[in-house]
């Protein structure tokens, strides 16, 4: 898959890309991201946590969201990637100057992946695989989640894998956080 070109600083530095750690619920998102949000020096942003009432109700509920649903939602997410670029503008630094956001966001169809790029600068995806028996099992440990594990099969059934031009690795959830972390801002 091609790969964004970090700038002078690397990967972790002031020009990098946003990060987005997508996958279905329960796949570690959040985990994942925030090990990468640490080691890149980066902000942390979790993009559940920008769902209206509605839509947390109705995933606690465990009724699958639809596109009208996400909408507004992913353009939620795509506006706070965007004031992290008008950040930058009113620092004065210039383009780049601040590390991107690493953003936990489920992401799965290449339509939403869309809305979310659409920002000034590049967009890093990582893909957690999607090993069914490994997230239930993670799903039923779960506490103090708003969404409830039987939207799992909706959106296993939702998930469209990266495209081959869509900048992104694919990592398996076998791995540790940790061990995804190392490989992305390696892959970067």
């Amino acid at each position: 898959m091609p790969r964004p070109t970090p700038g002078p600083a690397g990967p972790q530095g002031p020009t990098g890309p946003h990060i987005v750690v997508m996958g279905v619920t329960g796949a570690g998102k959040s985990t994942v991201a925030r090990v990468i949000a640490d080691r890149a020096g980066a902000p942390f942003l979790d993009a559940d946590d920008l769902h209206p009432p509605a839509n947390r109700r109705k995933l606690g509920a465990g009724v699958p969201l639809t596109d009208l649903d996400r909408g507004p939602w992913l353009t939620a997410v795509r506006e706070r990637m965007r004031d992290r670029e008008s950040e930058r503008d009113r620092s004065g630094a210039g383009r780049g100057s601040h590390p991107g956001l690493v953003i936990a966001c489920s992401a799965l169809r290449r339509a939403y992946r869309d809305v979310v790029r659409d920002v000034d600068r590049p967009v890093f995806f990582v893909e957690l695989g999607t090993d069914p028996q490994l997230i239930a099992a993670r799903l039923a440990a779960r506490r103090g989640h708003f969404a409830s594990r039987r939207i799992l099969e909706s959106q296993l059934r939702t998930m469209e894998p990266l495209g081959p031009d869509e900048d992104g690795i694919r990592c398996s959830i076998t791995l540790s956080a940790e061990e995804i972390a190392d490989r992305v801002l390696a892959g970067l």
